[in-house]
Formats: C-alpha cells, structure tokens, sequence
C-alpha cells in the first residue's frame, strides 16, 4: 500500500472521530427540542382536559387532582435521587462515611406518613369521587351551584353499537339516526347502551366517561352538554375491521335549534322497522348520516334480548322459561329448524342442521309452525308443563306424533349430511 493511501486513510479516520461526536451532538439537539415541544402540540386539543359537560368536568378535576397528590411525593423523591448521587457520590471526600449506620426512626416517619397520608387522601377522594360520577346515577345539577329543576324531564337516548356504526334512538320523538347524536344544551340526557354483535364502548370526551355496550345487555350513562358546538364521539374499543370510521358527531343546540332538528328528521323518508334495522345492521364502514322518521314499537327491545326476527325466542322470555325451571320434557315441542338469517348465519358444516327455541307454543301450534303436517290436538296442556311434571307417561303420549316427526325429520338430516361428505 502506497503512502498516499496510508496518509488518506489516517486522514479519514481522524475526520471521522472529528465529525461523529458533533453528528450524534445535532441529533441529540433535535431530539431534545422535539421532546419539549411535543406536550405543546399535543395539547392543541386536548378535549379531556377542556370539557363541555359538567360530569367531564368533574372527571377533569379528578385527574387533576390525583395527580398533584401524586406528585407530592413523586418530586421529592425525584430531587432526593439526584441531591444523593451527588453528595455521595466517590470523589465527594467530605461526605459523612457511616457503615455502621443501621436505623433512623425520625426518617422512618418521613419515609412511611408521607405516602400514607398521601394515599389516604386519594383513596378519599377516590371513593367519594367514584359515587358521586357513577355512570348509572341520574343527574343532581348542570353545573356548579346549578342543580337540575325540579321538574326538567331528561331527553332518553338508545344507543345500538352496530358492526361499524352508531345508532341512536329517541323514544319520547319517535325518531333515530345513524352517526349523528343531537341534544340540547343544559339538558339531562339518560343513555340507555347495547350493542348488536360484538363488545363495543361508547365515548364522547367532552361530555362524559366511557361506558361499554354489550350484547345481550344494557348499560347506562348519564351527562350534559353546557356549550353549544360540535364534538367528536368515538369507539374507544377494538371492535373489527370497520372500527378506526365508527365515529360519529355530537351536537350540542338550544331547545328551538333541537326542535327544528327533531321536525327536520320526522320529513325523512325513512322508517326503521324490524326489516330496515336488520338490513342496516349488516356490516357497513363509513356510514354517512341516517335520518328515521319513525321506530318501531319494542324495537330497542328486541334489540337487547337478541329477538329481532319475530321468529326467535327472546332472552328474556328463555331467562323467565329458565328461572321456573325449564321446559324439561315438554322443550322438545318447541325445537324448530334454524331458519335464522336464512340460513347462512347459523349452518352447520356437518351433521343435521342446528335449531333454536322459537317460542312457547303448544303441540298444535308446533307441529303446524313447521307447515309440514296438519296440526294434531294436544289432549292436555298440563303435561306441556317444565316444571313439576308428574306424568311422564302422558307427556310421552301426548308428544307421541311430534317427537315421532321430529326424529324422522332428524335422521333424514343426518342421513342427508353423511351422503354430502
């Protein structure tokens, strides 16, 4: 190797240990302003931290609160850390050397009232707290030093959590929407919450906490709005593949600005029916805003208890069979083909095809549900009893001619499946 190349080589590497610690310098500058600035940006909207509603509010203070109480501890023993290093640090030769040193009941005190004190006074609040913002509870005021009138009826809302979209229902107008959530100021509003499929949590920042909506069950939630304006409504649980647009828009109004809205929506068109709810249940992403001129009776319901379709039992009827005690031999009256959704949401790959208890009914009422033979007196209703029965033989007898149909229409079904596979 020439000199040459050995002299650039060396000139290289000297450059290199030049010009690496000033590189690693200006990033860490920009890292460094970037991180000071980034709490700035990030509170442009920080709409938890400046609600519109008073039960938002009072969950801010909350926040706030725990947090200062917190810090009451958390910064000193920050600074400690820091004021220890640096007094006991090795070339410090005029710190106190103590190996002997085992026990100080003076910092003992410090070290243990401090933090229960401080523990003591957040789980007061806490719980104080906790009552006072429980989502069930109905509303005592609008705001500081301003309680809710004696007599202001509070404005029902029913809230559906579809696959991926928002449904409200208003039963005092008679009225829904899909993705649009209008109330008026200074109002109570009484949320009653379900979902359709899955899990799901409902959440609008600037009026109230989060609650969740199941299927199958009901939750609560009660808030206000107190400034007109629009805010964002969201669904704070993954919920599939729709779920980053499940969104909706939260407009807080005066009473006449609602009204017209309320007349605006009655104009529509549209009604939500049994058939047009399950036709906008179907999965859908992006939904634009939808108006109902008018709501079926008992549809929110038959919505919870998961028996839209008039041909399935619903759950509070199967939970009232199951607290007397069931159906027992007298059940099997009232299985009948699963025709649900057609048949495509609840087939079978393999063996007969599944059912579901459809309804009370009788033998006649049974036998003639299936339209497939006419319908055959029951002698006596009392064995069609679940519970207590004391005649098994009458039942047996009785049920002859359904069960004898039955098993034959489910060994041709297990005969029909065998031959497909």
């Amino acid at each position: 190797m020439s000199d040459g190349a050995v002299r650039s080589m060396r000139v290289g590497r000297k450059e290199s240990a030049v010009f690496l610690p000033r590189a690693a310098m200006s990033r860490f500058a920009k890292f460094l302003s970037v991180s000071l600035l980034a709490p700035f940006l990030a509170g442009c909207n920080a709409v938890v931290m400046a609600p519109a509603g008073d039960i938002a509010v009072q969950q801010r203070d909350l926040i706030i609160i725990a947090t200062v109480l917190m810090l009451l501890i958390i910064i000193p023993v920050m600074v400690l850390v820091v004021l220890f290093a640096r007094k006991y640090r090795a070339s410090n030769t005029e710190a106190e050397y103590e190996p002997d040193w085992h026990h100080s009941t003076r910092l003992e005190l410090v070290i243990w009232s401090a933090p229960l004190a401080i523990i003591i006074c957040l789980g007061a609040v806490t719980w104080v707290s906790t009552h006072l913002l429980d989502p069930y509870r109905e509303l005592g005021r609008l705001g500081p030093d301003r309680p809710v009138p004696a007599n202001t009826e509070p404005l029902e809302v029913e809230v559906v959590a579809l696959d991926w979209k928002w449904m409200f229902i208003y039963p005092q107008y008679d009225i829904a929407t899909v993705n649009e959530l209008v109330v008026p100021v200074d109002r109570p509003i009484s949320f009653r919450l379900t979902a359709s499929t899955v899990m799901n949590s409902f959440y609008i920042p600037a009026m109230a906490g989060m609650i969740y909506a199941m299927p199958g069950m009901q939750t609560r939630l009660h808030g206000v709005i107190n400034n007109p304006g629009e805010y964002k409504g969201i669904a704070a649980h993954y919920s599939g593949h729709g779920f980053s647009g499940m969104h909706f828009v939260t407009k807080g109004v005066s009473d006449a600005e609602f009204d017209t809205w309320v007349g605006d929506v009655k104009g529509s068109p549209d009604m939500l029916n049994r058939q047009r709810y399950l036709e906008v249940e179907k999965p859908s992403e992006h939904v634009p805003v939808m108006h109902f001129a008018g709501v079926e009776s008992g549809l929110y319901t038959a919505i919870v208890n998961m028996c839209v379709e008039l041909d399935k039992m619903c759950m509070s009827e199967m939970m009232s069979i199951d607290e007397q005690g069931g159906l027992g031999h007298a059940g099997i009256d009232n299985l009948a083909p699963a025709l649900y959704g057609g048949g495509e949401r609840n087939r079978s790959p393999f063996g007969p095809q599944k059912t579901y208890v459809a309804a009370i009914c009788s033998t006649d009422e049974a036998i003639a549900m299936t339209a497939k033979l006419p319908a055959i007196h029951a002698p006596n209703s009392a064995p069609l009893l679940g519970r207590g029965i004391a005649r098994p033989e009458a039942v047996a007898q009785s049920n002859a001619p359904a069960l004898d149909w039955l098993a034959g229409k489910l060994a041709f079904n297990q005969n029909t499946s065998t031959d497909a596979l």
